[in-house]
Parts: C-alpha cells; structure tokens; sequence
C-alpha cells in the first residue's frame, strides 16, 4: 500500500468521500455534482430533501477506463440482448426463440500478411509464415510481417467504412430474403422483419470484426409471427448471398478506386434456447444465454491497453511518443491522421478516430424493433430505486411524488491517484463479491 493511500485511509474526511465512491459503484471519474434534489407530494409535502455535494458514475462503457461503469453497462447489454434472444422479458415474448435465428460473424479482408498463431489437431504451435513459433503473448501477433507492402491505406478506410459496409449488407440481406418470400425488396417490410443486435471487437491485426445475433420476425417485431416458407437454413443462404454481394468503391489518396468487401471467413451458428455453462453444444451450436453474455462482454472492450491502442482521442501525432504502442497499431494510427488531414476524407473525420484506428462506429447496435433500449433499461432502474426510497420513506410507491433536482457541475475525477485508486479497488471487490455469489449459486 502506497504512503498516499494510506494517508487517505486515515484522513477525516475518509468515511464521507467513501459513501460517496460507493454511491457510485466505484466510479473512477465520478461526475460531482453540487445543489440540492426535493421528493415531495402532489399537495407539497416534502418526503425527502438533500442538499449539497453528490457524485454521478461518469457511464463510460470501457473496461480500461472505469471498470465500475463497464459492468453496469455490460449487465445493462446483457439484459438487451438477451431479451431479443430468449424473450419474456422487456414485452418480448418467449416465442421468439422460435424464429429462424443465426449467430454471424463477418469479418475484414487481407491488407498484408501478418504474424499468427495457430494450433495443430495436437495442440502443437503451428509456425507462421514468418518461420517462427509465436507465443499466446507474443506482441508481434497481429502485426504485419513486412510493413512496407501491407497496404496501410486501404485497411483504415475500409475501418473507416465498416459501418456503411454493414448498412448495405443489411440491405442485401433484405432483397435476398424478399426474394425468397417472392415479393420485391421494397414490400419486403409488410410481411417481414430483419432484427438483430451487432456489436463490433477488434482483432489483433487492430481491425473489427462483427458479431450479429439476427432473427427473422412478422411486420409488426418480436410480437408477430414471422412468415412460413423461410427456415434458419433459408437465413443462412441468404445471409452468405447478402455477404458475398455487398460491396463498396470508394477512392484511394491517388484517386484510383479501392473495392471494400467482407473478408473470406465468415461464420454463422444457430442459436439455441438450451441454458448451459458451454457456450456452444456439441453441434456448434450457441446457446441465447451464453451469447447474450459474449456479446455484453466485447460492448465494453473497444480500445484500450489490451488491444494495443490508445482509448482516448489524440490531438497530434507527437501524443504517440510517450504511448507505448505496436509498431503495426501505430503505423494505423499515423495512417488515419494522415488521411484526415488530407480534403478528399474531410468528411471521415479520420483524425478524431485516429485513436479507433479509424474505425467511426458504435461497438453496439441494434435494429429498431429487436428488444428494448438501453434508455427503458436504466429508466426502470431508475424507478426501482426511487421506489425503494419511497418504501424507506414509507410511501406507498403507486402514489404519485415529485422530484425537483437542481444540480450544477463542479468537476469531472477524483483530486488525486490515491482516491482513484481506491474507488478501483472498490470496485473490484464488488465484482470478485459478484463472481463469487454466482459461484455458489
């Protein structure tokens, strides 16, 4: 323990700042707030009043950043996902497990080879092209073998078009389903639905790959029937013709055209209800529990120390000299700066996604009617919690109340190192208390 950090424990303050970081989770950049939050009655009665300083998780969903936040956020994705898969929760119902549904995962092309790691049937290390055995933490996995061939330009703007490549891939999919209901493309939504939940995970070489869970529903969602005619095998075949169709041309710095494509593996699995530890059966197939919880997971990685790049925008390539990057993710890095400076890619924004290796996306997305939101998730939790409050003030909770907040910013972080620390550590001990409770359950 740090002569800091235990100063801090013995200040006497300790006990008023620890209620705050526990009010939080463990946030480690709570949002302080000061002023004052009123629960009253209708006819004026105050329930409740506190006045004074208060601290807000800061919500950031990445595990390198806040772990607190990022376990909130990944229950909050479970529960999003899960709803979508399993039903019976959130007004989806439970006979959506009966729908066609399919677990895809697309991936990007090659841009140069780089250093792998493979296992033989015997679990012998398999050398790589570049003749020698890699180790599991080999840095050099991922990066490219010869830095001056591999085509630097073309994998960040095909990061750069991820997003888009999956839009039209939707929509090939789209046309290739109506195809097979026998109607055009533009009647495909009045007798069907494509839903699914995607989230985005980098790959060593530093770029994204995506895992879909897709089902196919009637016009009106989750609730309605999906038409006869289309099995999960009728998906997968349309799924690989979507695949295989979509493509984009977009335009090289020396104006001659780059064709952006999905890259040649692509793997597609069928979703089970069945709920078990494995997260695939012995007919590889994946379970709605396990991939709801795989998919949470990979929500809160996008950047950070374990992908080998920055998890915070940079404002200049010199930011670079005192981060301990992958030559590979750094040359992706200086590759997208360089591109964004540059008025052809103006509207890329590539500069500000340098740090993303220029992927601009969100890591989790969803179609419009798949489940619930992620507002309705934590608007419920947020009722939960003032109905608890009103239990405590014994106010019965189907009575109307009225909240008056009125809070003003003051700063954004703990004053030092040792407090963060510390709200870390908290933090830590409530998930090893989680793992531990689900352990014995």
């Amino acid at each position: 323990m740090s002569a800091t950090v235990s100063q801090r424990l013995r200040s006497f303050d300790y006990s008023t700042w620890r209620a705050r970081v526990e009010a939080t989770g463990g946030c480690a950049h709570p949002v302080r707030l000061r002023g004052s939050s009123t629960v009253a009655t209708p006819d004026g009665t105050v329930l409740a009043q506190r006045t004074g300083e208060v601290w807000a998780p800061c919500g950031n969903r990445r595990d390198t950043v806040c772990p607190a936040c990022s376990d909130r956020y990944a229950a909050d994705a479970f529960h999003l996902i899960r709803a979508g898969l399993a039903g019976n929760e959130h007004h989806v119902p439970d006979t959506v497990t009966d729908r066609p549904r399919l677990f895809l995962t697309l991936t990007a092309p090659s841009f140069g080879h780089v250093h792998t790691r493979r296992l033989s049937a015997r679990g012998r290390v398999i050398p790589c092209s570049c003749g020698a055995h890699h180790q599991a933490n080999d840095p050099n996995i991922g990066g490219a073998i010869d830095q001056d061939t591999y085509d630097y330009e073309a994998a960040v703007l095909w990061q750069a078009h991820a997003g888009k490549l999956w839009h039209r891939f939707a929509i090939a999919l789209r046309r290739a389903l109506a195809a097979r209901l026998g109607v055009s493309g533009r009647r495909f939504g009045t007798v069907a639905r494509l839903s699914y939940a995607k989230v985005a995970e980098y790959q060593r070489r530093g770029l994204v790959h995506f895992h879909a869970a897709l089902r196919l529903d009637g016009p009106d969602g989750p609730t309605d029937p999906p038409p006869a005619g289309i099995t999960a095998e009728g998906l997968r075949d349309a799924i690989h013709e979507a695949a295989t169709a979509t493509a984009l041309d977009v335009e090289r710095p020396d104006g001659t055209t780059l064709n952006l494509r999905w890259g040649a593996q692509l793997d597609l699995r069928e979703i089970t209800p069945i709920a078990h530890d494995a997260v695939t059966d012995e007919a590889g197939e994946i379970t709605d529990t396990r991939l709801a919880g795989y998919i949470a997971k990979y929500a809160t990685k996008g950047t950070g120390k374990s992908d080998g790049h920055p998890d915070r925008p940079i404002r200049s390539l010199a930011h670079l000299e005192r981060m301990a990057l992958a030559d590979h993710h750094r040359r992706l890095i200086e590759t997208a700066w360089h591109l964004g400076g540059l008025s052809q890619y103006a509207e890329l924004n590539l500069r500000k996604w340098a740090h993303m290796l220029g992927f601009r996306g969100h890591f989790l997305t969803k179609s419009r009617a798949y489940s619930t939101t992620f507002r309705v998730i934590r608007g419920d939790r947020r009722a939960w919690r003032l109905a608890e409050q009103l239990d405590q003030l014994g106010h019965p909770a189907d009575e109307p109340v009225i909240v008056v907040n009125d809070w003003h910013l003051v700063g954004i972080g703990h004053r030092n190192e040792a407090d963060r620390e510390l709200a870390i550590a908290h933090a830590e001990r409530i998930r090893e208390q989680r793992r531990t409770t689900r352990g014995t359950s």
